[in-house]
């Protein structure tokens, strides 16, 4: 949301109150009827939730997404609550933005905006930086039209920039354009530093391996857990964005492997977002393993797996091998614990991973993770050299021989 109002009474800020809206569009079988996620993301940008609306419609209104009636009762609502702001679970497109910004009289802002709010706040590293800027001004650029009273003046004449009559608009839409451009090249440059140290890591031979996994689902205390760093941990969304890469001693295997923990994961995730961070997702795509980390506690497990997967198909990380790892087992309820500390789990008809049930905060089942992960690397250390992993039926794996072209597929 935008900027919190300042209080008078301390000289301090006040949390920005908000009302969250939810719109089920066509029977969504993926609609979060309890907002829950939403709430997250405004509590990880630091607003006040005040009020949850809940709406049904068979197809989004052109001009409200809402509709006059259910804008009305919103418009109320704010007034009733004091609310700075109304806040979407879907993305809504320039004009309905800005004509319920009007009918409302508070600011109005969607998940995609609310996503890129949190992810400028939290970038830390100058890549992560130029990464969340390019997907802030790709998104700005499709809500310049009609978006600010100045853009409707016209400027032009000797000593104006932009030719005669030129709009404002027209300069902003250039502006946002150079700016674009600019920041594209320079991240060409990271992801050419990037592609060197990968080189780099190749030539050493060492076996590299990526946290990654929905936001919130443990990834840095576990990567923390095992490397004895400090990556910062809290339990909020997006708590860390930028990519930590260190070492990881496998006594089992006698081996030292490489262990990056990248950017979580969530639903409805901006494809310019995902585009952005290309950078730093390549990580996911290069590695030889996947740790793809899931809240064993959350009642959406399945959905939030689904989402990830999704996301790796998007980024050519698809047919890496993955180990599943429960997190947060200390949240489950004793009728629930995992009988064994690994098994297996058929993601696909006909295919099955190995997974691995843990508490990152407790440091429950991270001696059988440590011995899994150093039975991967055993596999890969043994066999032939360049043979990719593969995995085996049972949902373990093992590196392919004959040569790739002959093994079972990748999953």
């Amino acid at each position: 949301m935008s900027s919190a109002p300042a209080n008078a009474a301390d000289g301090g800020e006040e949390a920005t109150r908000a009302v969250l809206v939810g719109v089920d569009i066509g029977g969504d079988p993926s609609f979060d009827a309890t907002l829950d996620e939403l709430a997250l993301l405004a509590a990880s940008a630091g607003d006040t939730v005040v009020a949850r609306v809940i709406a049904r419609r068979k197809a989004p209104d052109p001009a409200l997404f809402i509709g006059s009636g259910k804008a009305d009762e919103i418009k109320a609502l704010v007034a009733a609550t004091a609310a700075h702001g109304v806040i979407f679970d879907q993305p809504l497109s320039p004009s309905q933005q800005r004509n319920l910004e009007r009918h409302m009289g508070v600011a109005v802002a969607d998940r995609t905006s609310l996503i890129l709010d949190i992810f400028a706040a939290r970038a830390q590293s100058h890549e992560g930086k130029l990464q969340v800027e390019l997907a802030r001004l790709q998104y700005m650029a499709t809500r310049l039209v009609g978006r600010w009273s100045h853009l409707e003046r016209q400027r032009g004449g000797i000593g104006t920039r932009g030719g005669p009559g030129e709009a404002q608009i027209e300069l902003d839409k250039r502006m946002i354009g150079e700016r674009i451009k600019s920041v594209k090249e320079r991240l060409e440059k990271v992801k050419r530093q990037r592609g060197t140290q990968r080189k780099a890591r190749e030539r050493r031979g060492t076996f590299r391996i990526s946290l990654l996994g929905y936001t919130n689902a443990g990834k840095s205390t576990l990567f923390n857990n095992l490397v004895k760093a400090r990556a910062y941990a809290a339990d909020q969304l997006f708590a860390t964005l930028d990519t930590t890469t260190r070492a990881l001693w496998l006594g089992e295997a006698q081996s030292s492997v490489s262990l990056s923990d990248t950017v979580g994961f969530i639903r409805d995730l901006p494809h310019k977002l995902v585009e952005a961070f290309e950078a730093t997702l390549q990580e996911a795509a290069d590695a030889d393993l996947l740790l793809h980390v899931i809240d064993a506690s959350s009642p959406l497990l399945a959905e939030q797996q689904a989402e990830v997967d999704r996301v790796l198909e998007e980024i050519g990380a698809a047919q890496v091998p993955q180990l599943l790892v429960y997190n947060k087992c200390d949240l489950l309820e004793d009728s629930l614990q995992p009988r064994e500390p690994v098994d297996s789990i058929e993601v696909h008809p006909g295919v099955r991973r190995q997974r691995v049930f843990v508490s990152a905060r407790t440091g429950q089942g991270l001696v059988a993770l440590r011995a899994a992960i150093g039975d991967v690397v055993l596999a890969h250390l043994n066999a032939a050299p360049h043979a990719p992993l593969v995995t085996l039926p049972d949902g373990s794996m093992a590196q392919a021989w004959p040569p790739a072209s002959e093994a079972a597929p990748l999953t």
